[in-house]
């Protein structure tokens, strides 16, 4: 079993923000998968169980607001008696364009806090995470301003690509491993 968690916040003040593609992404696996997502309140996030690939896995969205998610994958984790290596994690990425999708199998958090938290939650940075190009923050942006905008008109193309592409990176990871999925998604995409 694989426990799949799309970072992002809650509520519907956040919905299509560039900060929640985690979430959509599995919106979009629920919904080519026929999951069906519940609120678990002991573990503060929605979620569901399911086959996706072939694979039996749960996705999660945990409800902690972004920099607290590693709280809620904590209790995902020590519920399913699953260790680390069994978590595959998407979120937002600033440092990739719009619609390009990198998956790693270990390293920092890059700066984004869900992931920060999750690292420091599970005292491991040995996790498996797909990330979503959401575009470099212009210049007189803040940071926390620009990762909680909605994506222009003009980016909707490569944020539903990103999503998508999001979206086969953890059906490869899942079927083929994270070093073919490496192979497969670690290159600049084409809208």
């Amino acid at each position: 079993m694989r426990i799949i968690v799309g970072l992002g916040n809650p509520g519907p003040a956040y919905k299509g923000t560039r900060h929640n593609v985690g979430f959509e992404c599995i919106d979009k696996l629920c919904y080519d998968c026929g999951i069906k997502m519940k609120l678990h309140r002991r573990f503060r996030a929605e979620v569901g169980e399911g086959a996706v690939a072939g694979a039996r896995a749960v996705l999660v969205q945990p409800q902690t607001y972004m920099n607290a998610s590693g709280e809620a994958v904590q209790k995902i984790l020590r519920f399913y008696k699953l260790p680390p290596s069994e978590l595959i994690v998407v979120y937002d990425d600033v440092s990739l364009p719009v619609g390009d999708v990198r998956v790693r199998e270990r390293g920092g958090a890059g700066g984004q806090k869900g992931m920060a938290s999750i690292i420091e939650g599970l005292k491991t940075d040995e996790i498996v995470r797909v990330r979503i190009g959401i575009g470099t923050k212009p210049e007189s942006w803040e940071l926390s301003d620009y990762v909680l905008s909605r994506f222009p008109r003009q980016e909707w193309a490569g944020f539903i690509q990103g999503v998508t592409l999001a979206g086969d990176a953890v059906a490869c990871v899942l079927k083929e491993g994270t070093a073919a999925a490496m192979n497969a998604f670690n290159k600049k995409a084409t809208p």
